[in-house]
């Protein structure tokens, strides 16, 4: 079974995104977050079409911690309904990994 996952969310600026990004991170919940931004959203909410600018957060975490991950974003999040999509991270360099393992909270 894959023990690491890249989950993505976006917020709505970029201090949200360091402000979950910082939370995540302390808290040993995630290793790493990457923010990118500003990206261009295109989508449908409540049968309209929207459009936002957004920032991107990559987590990288443990499987194992995604319940406590989401809780946490979902806390700390202004978004309704905020994406929460988790990628297996199938294979990566070995110290790679092992430097993700070191930094999350123990299991």
């Amino acid at each position: 079974m894959v023990q690491f996952v890249q989950l993505s969310t976006t917020t709505a600026s970029v201090e949200e995104a360091q402000q979950i990004a910082t939370a995540l991170v302390e808290q040993r919940l995630a290793a790493c977050v990457q923010i990118l931004g500003q990206a261009r959203s295109i989508y449908r909410w409540r049968e309209q079409v929207e459009q936002a600018g957004e920032w991107l957060c990559l987590v990288k975490t443990r499987r194992s911690l995604l319940p406590q991950v989401e809780a946490e974003i979902c806390r700390r999040h202004s978004y309704e309904c905020p994406e929460m999509i988790a990628v297996a991270i199938e294979t990566g360099s070995d110290s790679y990994l092992q430097w993700l393992d070191e930094q999350l909270m123990a299991e």
